[in-house]
């Protein structure tokens, strides 16, 4: 597929950088990132595009590595003996999904085509508040699809080290699946840890906010400093979704053992791309 067979551009008029259009839906989505810490570009892909994304994951399904772990919201598997038991980095909750790395996608996937088109780059640099995006060089990490089937979530979280997060929604289970978001749960200089405590054991649950979720719906959002999970998928289908990977810096790949994790043991002494 051309990048214009993937993307919806005359709703995103992306290829046309001089568009008045375009400068105005970056300046919309660029103030809903900050006011809201995340924004959606709902029908971003077309449909015959959407419909072969979902056919290569349900494909490559089989190959997927089956990540489960207990963890805090902080990414760690562990938690701190010299903190109270009830602190955030003490409550440890179950994760479970499976990983489709960049590798097991067709080269001609259109979610390649998406990832790989400058003009998408350009758009999300734009959007994000960054000069230049390169894409990663990883040959796991750029695109990846996480399948959730029943009983499989994403409890609550904080991003590390991505300044934010692009999602694309593939398919959507007829029950649970749900991606909820508590913007700003800690700044830069404050853990602020009795908030992130409260949000964990379900007191303030009403400060979530549900994130738009319909296929082919497009999501950018920071989750450093903003919990955020995905409830547990309580029906078929299974839950589908991408996760592309931009750089602030050309050639970045990752480590072998934070790929093994990820990966499987596959993903050690892989060359890069």
């Amino acid at each position: 597929m051309r990048p214009e067979d993937v993307i919806n551009v005359e709703s995103y008029p992306i290829a046309d950088p001089d568009s008045p259009a375009l400068a105005r839906l970056i300046a919309q989505l660029s103030k809903d990132l900050a006011d809201n810490q995340y924004c959606s570009l709902s029908g971003f892909i077309r449909p015959q595009a959407l419909e072969r994304a979902v056919a290569d994951a349900r494909a490559a399904r089989s190959q997927a590595h089956d990540n489960n772990a207990r963890r805090n919201c902080y990414l760690h598997r562990e938690g701190d003996p010299a903190l109270p038991a009830d602190h955030p980095r003490n409550i440890m909750n179950d994760t479970s999904t499976r990983m489709i790395a960049y590798d097991l996608l067709p080269q001609d996937s259109p979610l390649k085509t998406l990832y790989h088109w400058d003009a998408t780059r350009q758009f999300i640099a734009a959007i994000v508040g960054e000069d230049e995006l390169y894409d990663n060089a990883d040959p796991f990490q750029p695109v990846n699809v996480l399948c959730a089937e029943k009983g499989d979530q994403s409890a609550w979280h904080f991003d590390s080290g991505n300044a934010f997060t692009m999602t694309l929604m593939l398919q959507v289970p007829g029950a649970g699946g749900e991606f909820e978001l508590v913007p700003n749960t800690r700044s830069d200089t404050d853990e602020n840890y009795d908030y992130v405590h409260d949000v964990l054991t379900g007191k303030r649950i009403d400060d979530a906010v549900g994130v738009a979720r319909e296929p082919g719906s497009l999501c950018i959002f920071r989750g450093c400093n903003s919990l955020h999970r995905v409830t547990r998928v309580e029906s078929d289908p299974m839950r589908i979704m991408a996760v592309f990977v931009y750089e602030r810096q050309p050639g970045v790949i990752g480590d072998p053992r934070v790929n093994a994790n990820i990966y499987g043991p596959r993903a050690c002494g892989q060359l890069r791309l």
